[in-house]
């Protein structure tokens, strides 16, 4: 049977005290989508609140991946996005969780999702997630009380590249809080492809390592497959 997988996409539409706008950033949904797709999975949305989610990095869409998420069948699929309540987690191989600046907005504390997270981690399915995306990580707390991070080698969106980015609209630099939860976090260059496998948790830095994660995860389900 075809593996399954759900991307757990943010509701957030601004950010910071100036309200910048955001969403899902373009290549970081799009790029995984059709890894994904090429692979003949089941690609399924959900989304927090169950309203259509916001896509951020429309100037993007030159590219041939992020092209093909907006007239194909990606971007329709991710605006009929099920609300995350309403999902049986446990029937999926794997949750994937793109950023953008969204996901700093109304993912750091959402319960439900920390649940999700922790439960789909604890029954070896796998845990990806890209950028911004790895907040869905932070403050999540395994069945014996430590943090999902602690002693983990993962990556995120660094505390350098949001200096340069967006450092006056985020509420705090997820690098500097998933270290506070015990990460062995491992930096690359600035806006490099760098993603990495520990386990069944796969992360990657920014935009350009969105791709590299789809890839880490697929080989490990592939893997599990024999």
């Amino acid at each position: 049977m075809n593996k399954k997988i759900l991307i757990i996409v943010s509701n957030a539409n601004a950010i910071g005290p100036n309200n910048r706008r955001t969403g899902i950033f373009l290549p970081e949904v799009a790029h995984p989508y059709a890894e994904f797709d090429k692979a003949n999975y089941q690609i399924d949305f959900a989304s927090l609140t169950g309203d259509t989610p916001y896509l951020d990095a429309l100037n993007l869409a030159n590219d041939s991946d992020n092209l093909a998420f907006l007239t194909g069948k990606g971007w329709e699929a991710m605006q009929k996005a099920v609300k995350l309540s309403d999902v049986n987690v446990g029937q999926y191989d794997a949750v994937f969780v793109p950023g953008g600046l969204a996901p700093m907005v109304d993912m750091p504390e959402n319960v439900l999702l920390k649940k999700v997270i922790k439960e789909t981690y604890e029954r070896n399915a796998v845990v990806g997630a890209v950028c911004h995306g790895p907040v869905s990580l932070l403050n999540v707390k395994l069945s014996d009380g430590s943090y999902l991070v602690n002693g983990k080698n993962i990556t995120s969106f660094t505390d350098e590249e949001e200096r340069g980015y967006a450092i006056a609209d985020v509420p705090f630099l997820l690098e500097s809080a998933l270290t506070k939860q015990g990460a062995k976090f491992h930096a690359a260059a600035v806006w490099s492809a760098h993603s990495i496998a520990d386990g069944n948790l796969v992360t990657g830095q920014n935009p350009a390592s969105a791709k590299g994660v789809a890839e880490k995860m697929i080989s490990i389900l592939e893997s599990a497959k024999k």
